[in-house]
């Protein structure tokens, strides 16, 4: 395999995000897709959506480019008829995971392990069907928990529990702890919440506060040194039964990752991914549209004149894009207001 790319800060981009729709079943408060807002259109699939012909010839194009691993986001991915062929289709020299909400998985986990899915993760914000309710705007919390059970029955352990931590979650941070800890094959990602992207502030909380807790209740710490990420190993040692009581026997206890990108220089100056867009624009960081660029008609020629384009163009956006002043804050640096974009 070829090399990575590189931008102009010496950040090598091995992986992508590709959102394959910005259709929902769910309605979650938090939710900013992808970063573009909150843009989820009609359940029925749109014109606009990528083909299966346009991801996996983008996907052949960036495997050239050194790019080892795909993330297949939305949305709900699982919306997509086409899944399986999509994953099947995949360059096998990538690593293919997945973030879902978890409703699809019974009755196709099987079937998208066998396609080639290698990871999952599952959105789950709480443990009690009403909490969960509340966040996510439906009543589907038995069909979560069935899907992660098919996930873990098909293979695809260890299974990723996405929870985004803000003034809604925050009182189920410990229970969710404990239920990784006491289930094998189940590791948590703790989302620091991203007020800029969704608009309401009010509901961050500070997750300094949670990094503190998880340091004091866990058995041993890792410190990610790439993207300044600290894992929390819990419960090692001990197994509880299904009402949560502690038993006597040995187990492999919990993972748990915080994912706290705000503010965080270091996080950014090693992010190594270029997001996809639903409708196939390239965009070089999660927080910004205003460097969305369009593949075009996405030939392969295209593909590959964008995709050199946006590696180029990436910034960090903490310490670069945004940069801290006197008194703490962050302000625009007007150097990269004028980055040309061609998402017209």
């Amino acid at each position: 395999m070829n090399e990575p790319l590189s931008d102009d800060f010496g950040r090598e981009v091995t992986g992508v995000r590709v959102s394959l729709t910005d259709r929902c079943n769910f309605d979650c408060v938090y939710c900013h897709n992808e970063g573009l807002g909150d843009t989820r259109g009609p359940m029925e699939p749109s014109e606009n959506e990528m083909t299966a012909d346009q991801i996996v010839r983008f996907l052949e194009v960036v495997e050239g480019y050194g790019v080892r691993k795909v993330k297949f986001t939305g949305g709900e991915p699982m919306l997509r008829e086409d899944l399986e062929e999509i994953i099947a289709r995949t360059p096998d020299s990538m690593e293919v995971s997945m973030t879902t909400n978890g409703t699809f998985l019974p009755g196709r986990a099987e079937a998208l392990a066998e396609a080639g899915l290698d990871r999952v993760n599952v959105s789950q914000d709480a443990l009690e069907p009403e909490a969960f309710a509340e966040i996510t705007k439906s009543g589907a919390y038995d069909r979560v928990i069935e899907g992660v059970e098919a996930a873990l029955d098909a293979g695809l352990a260890p299974v990723k529990l996405n929870m985004v931590v803000f003034e809604h979650t925050a009182g189920y941070v410990e229970g969710m702890v404990e239920h990784v800890a006491r289930n094998d094959g189940l590791q948590l990602q703790l989302i620091e919440y991203m007020p800029e992207l969704t608009g309401r502030p009010e509901w961050n909380i500070d997750i300094e506060r949670v990094h503190d807790w998880l340091a004091d209740v866990a058995d041993r710490v890792e410190h990610r040194e790439m993207h300044d990420r600290k894992r929390y190993f819990v419960g090692e040692g001990i197994v509880g039964d299904d009402d949560g009581d502690a038993a006597d026997t040995e187990g492999p206890g919990g993972m748990v990752e915080i994912v706290d990108p705000v503010e965080n220089e270091e996080f950014c100056a090693n992010c190594g991914r270029v997001r996809v867009t639903h409708e196939g624009y390239l965009k070089g960081c999660l927080n910004r549209n205003d460097d969305l660029r369009s593949m075009g008609e996405m030939s392969r020629e295209e593909i590959a004149e964008t995709f050199e384009t946006v590696v180029a163009n990436r910034v960090p956006y903490y310490g670069e894009y945004l940069i801290e002043t006197e008194e703490g804050d962050y302000e625009i640096n007007d150097e990269y207001l004028a980055t040309p974009s061609v998402a017209d």
